[in-house]
């Protein structure tokens, strides 16, 4: 740029300066009106917005004097700012004061935490990881509620268990899963749930470790979690014909058993390629997606220009994941 400006002005014209410095008029003009100078690769460059070295150490004297030893930085911003003095913002003071390690938790209670991650549990076949919860069925009474039990198995979406109560207890739940032990081997099944008091109670832990159940819990007031649960809920209550009210326990009892032989044998689920939860459970799904990918072959091979590609085929979800880490989440 110093030569071309020294050329322009002992009278060259401007674009042969810059065609012998192999340079185009208009990069010229971009390096001149840049504030950060030459943009080039690898080249030197000034960052207007950049602290320089005074004022970063009188970001450190400041922040360490006594007057400010035992103040934050969103706390010295506004003082400083009050008294008619601006040195750099508040995310500035603490990237200053991170990048010399002078941020310390300094109160008498403890950090903060994260909390930790939810169990990451895969499912790989029927009776492996199994999902339940409580929901309120309303009656007719206003602040009177029955109470189902529903257990779902998160491979197959099957309801593998349910009852309808008139109260919430360890108690109940502890015979619901000891009746349902009596019926099929459920020994080493996963059991998610939230931190429900009738979930943690000890009749119920104790229960499930002599059952040989391995249980495993939400993060509190992480309704996610347990998203097997929530949605087959959603899907209840949302369903057509679903009561406004329930007139007494038989009446919700009868719905809900209703509602069970529907969802396992009728209802098409999308999270396991539209086939019912009870073909998928036993194992029925696996041919029910070979016909229909013979039945795409056939009309492929009857008919290909009917398709601007090769035609996409109907595979079995081999893994079911029950709180999946974010890289098998941003995989998928």
């Amino acid at each position: 740029m110093e030569l071309i400006g020294e050329a322009v002005t002992n009278g060259a014209r401007l674009f042969k300066a810059c065609e012998v410095l192999e340079i185009s008029v208009k990069t010229y003009y971009r390096w001149k009106s840049s504030e950060t100078g030459d943009m080039r690769k690898g080249a030197t460059k000034t960052v207007p917005r950049k602290l320089t070295e005074a004022e970063t150490k009188e970001i450190l004297n400041i922040s360490c004097s006594e007057r400010f030893a035992d103040t934050n930085p969103y706390q010295i911003v506004a003082i400083l700012l009050e008294e008619g003095t601006y040195i750099a913002s508040t995310s500035s003071f603490y990237r200053v004061l991170k990048n010399h390690d002078l941020i310390h938790h300094r109160r008498k209670g403890r950090p903060g935490n994260k909390k930790a991650a939810p169990p990451e549990l895969i499912a790989t076949g029927p009776n492996q990881v199994w999902s339940w919860d409580i929901t309120w069925l309303k009656t007719g009474v206003m602040g009177i509620y029955f109470y189902a039990y529903v257990i779902i198995d998160v491979w197959s979406r099957k309801i593998v268990g349910w009852e309808v109560h008139l109260k919430e207890s360890d108690e109940i739940a502890a015979a619901l899963f000891t009746r349902l032990a009596s019926e099929q081997n459920i020994r080493g099944v996963r059991l998610h749930s939230d931190n429900g008091n009738p979930m943690k109670g000890a009749t119920m832990i104790m229960t499930l470790y002599k059952l040989g159940i391995i249980p495993s819990f939400s993060r509190p007031r992480v309704s996610d979690d347990n998203a097997y649960s929530e949605s087959l809920f959603k899907t209840l209550k949302y369903t057509a014909g679903f009561p406004k009210y329930f007139t007494d326990l038989g009446h919700s009892r009868s719905w809900i058993a209703d509602f069970v032989d529907w969802y396992n044998n009728k209802h098409r689920h999308s999270g396991i390629g539209y086939v019912t939860p009870e073909q998928r459970h036993s194992g029925e799904s696996n041919m029910i997606m070979q016909k229909r990918n013979e039945t795409i072959a056939k009309a492929y091979a009857l008919n290909p220009e009917r398709w601007s590609s090769k035609p996409a085929f109907w595979d079995e979800i081999k893994e079911v994941y029950l709180n999946p880490s974010w890289k098998k989440l941003k995989a998928s």
